[in-house]
């Protein structure tokens, strides 16, 4: 059996789809299907079922992920171990993060701890939520920066992730302004003209939670589905064209709702508080790693300390 067919079987099981999960993997999808295939006939049993429009694991399948992640995971964590007693990898972090927070946050966040405390090399992987979860579960990475809701689920179980909150952003609902500065979508539409609907694809953290916030449906928004993408960034764009209404974090959509060139769709109550958090597994990794760690803990507990009432 080939390692990297677990590596290829995961990709399939995060990305639903063979063409995604093949680009994924920088193969044609005859090669991919082929290695998925191959590992299927040493499983000896079939783990993807091909016969419904989306691609899904079969009962065995979604039984064989859970092996293949642990595995994976045990062999980055020992890989990491020897390089640490070779002296390969004392003082390197690598990071995953989702897009939005790749660009608006980590920087100036970095900068920040780097003003208090030196770092050896960083590594920075931008992806959408589920690749990041992947990377997580494989042991490809040592931290994880994400938005995050309480009512949001992620596959990252406390059991063996720990986590911390270090920062605040919000969702809201944006779209193109006209002449006058007026929002060219406004919050509720109507069942005679639905509102034109840029939203997140299920890979998304972010259309994640605005489905598990329950927002949209709350508020009686009839909205028709225009486009759709991971990328905020991409659904900005769009907005600012005049294609439709997006939600999107503040500290991205900050600097055009500041210009004018996106404005509100709606008032406060389409709004939905969102918390950035950095995990973790919860098994000892390098000494750079638990050194990183521990100051983040310590810089939330002063956190939490200056907010308590005196």
């Amino acid at each position: 059996m080939d390692l990297l067919w677990l590596e290829d079987f995961l990709a399939l099981a995060s990305e639903s789809n063979f063409s995604r999960a093949a680009a994924a993997r920088n193969l044609s999808q005859p090669a991919f299907s082929r290695r998925i295939r191959s590992l299927e006939d040493w499983v000896g049993v079939t783990l993807v079922d091909r016969d419904t429009h989306r691609i899904a694991l079969t009962e065995a399948g979604n039984a064989f992920r859970l092996v293949a992640e642990e595995v994976s995971r045990r062999l980055a964590i020992g890989r990491d171990e020897a390089k640490e007693i070779g002296n390969a990898r004392i003082s390197e972090l690598r990071f995953a993060a989702t897009h939005a927070l790749s660009v608006t946050f980590f920087p100036a966040w970095l900068q920040s701890l780097e003003d208090e405390a030196g770092f050896g090399t960083i590594t920075l992987i931008a992806d959408h939520m589920v690749a990041c979860e992947r990377y997580m579960l494989e042991g490809r990475a040592d931290f994880l920066l994400c938005h995050d809701h309480p009512a949001a689920t992620n596959r990252l179980d406390p059991s063996g992730f720990s986590s911390i909150h270090i920062g605040q952003d919000l969702l809201l609902p944006v779209t193109g302004a006209d002449a006058e500065g007026k929002p060219l979508n406004q919050l509720p539409g109507s069942h005679e003209a639905p509102l034109p609907y840029l939203e997140f694809e299920s890979r998304s953290g972010m259309g994640r939670i605005l489905q598990a916030s329950q927002t949209l449906i709350s508020g009686g928004a009839i909205l028709k589905p225009v486009f759709r993408s991971h990328l905020a960034n991409g659904l900005l764009t769009m907005a600012r064209d005049g294609r439709g209404v997006t939600w999107a974090p503040l500290s991205l959509a900050g600097p055009d709702l500041e210009s004018g060139r996106l404005v509100r769709a709606g008032g406060e109550q389409w709004d939905v508080p969102i918390e950035i958090r950095l995990y973790r597994p919860r098994a000892r990794r390098s000494p750079s790693v638990e050194r990183f760690w521990n100051m983040i803990r310590a810089r939330s507990t002063r956190a939490d300390e200056a907010q308590e009432p005196a």
